[in-house]
């Protein structure tokens, strides 16, 4: 049983759902979502939510069950309140600057790095040394902001790079003499 997947998914107010043949599309403020529903679960509407539950008895649709769920709940959230990521990015002479759909990377090559960002995604440099990704879409966000990552991991050592902000880098001791 999955303790998720039990739960049924609220709709707040100014959102609407809507399940057509198999595709969920939810409608918010901050734009509108859509997502293939899968066989092995049942989606109903019920009054101010959806419930999510396996179809059949199988051990594939209970493996489904709860991530639906949540896949579901992502797409309520995006389209109320939207997601967002916050980078670090530590090091002398590194820095991040947004110009208009492109992100200027200065990380210590020999060229500078020019990111391309999607559409439905707000990228913004508050200082240089900080990036903040937002938009309605978990998996995009979250995509864009591993790309940017992959650029330069911090290392363990002086811990420069790019991390996610209340990432812990563990730290370790450099040679002794």
């Amino acid at each position: 049983m999955s303790r998720i997947g039990k739960k049924p998914v609220t709709i707040p107010s100014g959102v609407t759902a809507n399940i057509e043949g198999a595709v969920l599309s939810v409608r918010g403020p901050k734009g509108t979502l859509t997502m293939p529903l899968r066989d092995e679960i049942s989606y109903t509407m019920e009054e101010g939510g959806i419930s999510v539950q396996p179809a059949n008895e199988t051990k594939r649709a209970r493996a489904f069950w709860g991530m639906q769920r949540t896949m579901v709940q992502n797409l309520i959230t995006g389209v109320s309140d939207g997601f967002t990521k916050k980078l670090l990015i530590t090091g002398v002479g590194y820095r991040a600057a947004a110009q208009g759909r492109n992100l200027n990377l200065k990380l210590g090559y020999s060229h500078d790095v020019n990111i391309d960002v999607p559409e439905g995604i707000e990228v913004k440099t508050p200082d240089n040394t900080t990036i903040e990704i937002s938009g309605s879409d978990k998996q995009k966000v979250g995509q864009l902001a591993a790309e940017i990552r992959r650029w330069r991991k911090p290392e363990p050592y002086k811990g420069k790079g790019i991390k996610y902000d209340g990432e812990f880098i563990f730290r370790k001791e450099g040679k002794k003499k």
